[in-house]
């Protein structure tokens, strides 16, 4: 926290600090058995009536009365990363986007309304990077006009914790009612290692999701939307373990200039602590390095323990987190 030069804390931030990541202390609740000072990071995104507003990286949006401060101040705008490839929020978000294209899609200003029959929020929401070309209430009136006229509830995907994100835009939805609904994050990791981990012996790879891979994939019924959604992408690879009924390990990805994403990585529940995931995954890293690919990025549900652990242990650390607005009084879709 700041200390002045007479050894005192003190609050070196104001409202013009919004929109700035700042660090601020305060004191624990009133008339608590022993009052305890809280200390919290993030954007501040608003500061009103004598309350502030603070966005963690998680995307948690904490409420602060402004006479609890006892120190405060602004500091870098990320924490220095530690491990894993170099890239900015921007870059990952437009890869992400390319790795799992909607089947209709159309621009408001800087942002991309998407849409694919409901398969999944990342195919029927908002990607709003940058600027719709008109004030908020407009934009989100457009967007929610655009998915009714297509039966859909409209969604507005955002992201937190890294810098360039959209605190900001995530605070303003939550003002006006919009609910978050899912929280995961984006994983990024050096390539050649996940290819290192394991043989990829007894992988089958190919460009399409045949009848016994979709046979495992853990959506059921899979409609000719979204075998579109599945099949899009740069360059696009399938990995299968076969099994005896249905394969025994799945996994999907898709090369993108120097990046490669996996998802869809999905083992036979009998199967599983065989170390077929790392196998499926090691022969797809494989096959993106040939093509030019050195580093991997994938998402994972914040509360997947064991999907966390896996890709923890192949070298993946967490980016930024990202978010899906629900309109208010819709209801949900997939995810």
């Amino acid at each position: 926290m700041e200390i002045s030069a007479s050894g005192r804390l003190e609050v070196r931030i104001t409202p013009a600090d919004v929109g700035k990541r700042v660090s601020v202390r305060r004191l624990g609740d009133p008339g608590a058995a022993h009052e305890k000072f809280t200390d919290t990071v993030g954007v501040l995104t608003s500061w009103d009536d004598g309350v502030l507003l603070i966005t963690r990286k998680s995307g948690e949006s904490v409420r602060i009365p402004e006479s609890a401060l006892v120190a405060g101040k602004v500091v870098p705008a990320a924490p220095a990363r530690r491990r894993g490839p170099a890239a900015s929020f921007e870059e990952l978000a437009h890869v992400a986007s390319r790795a799992w294209r909607p089947v209709e899609s159309e621009r408001l200003g800087e942002w991309e309304l998407r849409a694919a029959g409901g398969f999944t929020r990342r195919a029927n929401s908002v990607l709003a990077l940058g600027d719709p070309g008109m004030p908020l209430d407009e934009a989100l009136d457009v967007v929610r006009r655009w998915y009714g006229a297509r039966g859909l509830p409209a969604y507005v995907q955002a992201a937190t914790g890294a810098e360039g994100t959209q605190e900001l835009l995530c605070a303003e939805l939550e003002r006006r009612g919009w609910v978050r609904e899912v929280t995961a994050e984006v994983w990024v990791g050096a390539l050649a290692p996940v290819a290192d981990r394991a043989e990829g012996a007894g992988v089958v790879l190919s460009r399409a999701a045949d009848e016994a891979w979709l046979a495992r994939y853990q959506r059921k019924g899979v409609s000719e939307v979204a075998l579109k959604v599945l099949g899009g992408g740069p360059s696009v690879w399938f990995a299968t373990v076969p099994g005896a009924e249905a394969p025994a390990a799945i996994g999907r990805c898709v090369v993108d200039g120097r990046w490669a994403s996996f998802a869809a990585v999905e083992v036979d529940p009998e199967m599983r602590r065989r170390g077929l995931a790392t196998t499926v995954m090691a022969a797809l890293a494989r096959r993106a390095l040939d093509e030019g690919a050195s580093a991997a990025w994938l998402q994972v549900e914040t509360d997947n323990a064991a999907a966390r652990a896996l890709y923890a242990g192949l070298g993946f650390a967490a980016h930024h987190a990202y978010h899906h607005y629900r309109e208010p009084e819709s209801s949900g879709g997939g995810r």
